[in-house]
């Protein structure tokens, strides 16, 4: 982590918010300035679901390369699967907070899901693993 002396104030305004293709092609995200913010420490987004249909791989099993991933649904609905926790359905006002490493995937979202994701580093990977035995 960087000093956090090197930290700067960020306002993200809602007005001229941009929302930007990301990781996966079925949502839009828009950056909350986070990442520079804290010199690349951590990211926050909001990620919502847009007009693409069809799947766009994170029905695989996959993790994120992180030391820290919360979660917390703004709208709708979505069900993960989790190795070791089983099936979650998450809700508007839900959180989750992801183990690093853990295997997971998503099975299903609603048209209207809508998330709030903090994760660090900001910059991590994102890889496609074999499934829990």
């Amino acid at each position: 982590m960087t000093d956090k002396n090197d930290w700067e104030f960020v306002h993200s305004v809602a007005d001229e918010a941009e929302w930007k293709p990301g990781l996966r092609k079925i949502f839009d995200y828009r950056d909350l300035g986070v990442k520079g913010g804290t010199d690349g420490d951590f990211i926050a987004h909001v990620i919502r679901r847009n007009d693409t249909k069809g799947t766009d791989g994170v029905q695989s099993w996959h993790v994120h390369d992180c030391q820290f991933q919360m979660v917390y649904v703004l709208n709708g609905w979505a069900t993960f699967e989790y190795d070791g926790q089983g099936e979650r359905t998450i809700r508007k006002g839900d959180a989750v907070l992801q183990v690093p490493m853990i295997k997971h995937r998503e099975i299903a979202c609603s048209d209207d899901f809508e998330v709030l994701e903090i994760v660090s580093p900001a910059n991590f990977d994102t890889n496609v693993v074999d499934p829990p035995v």
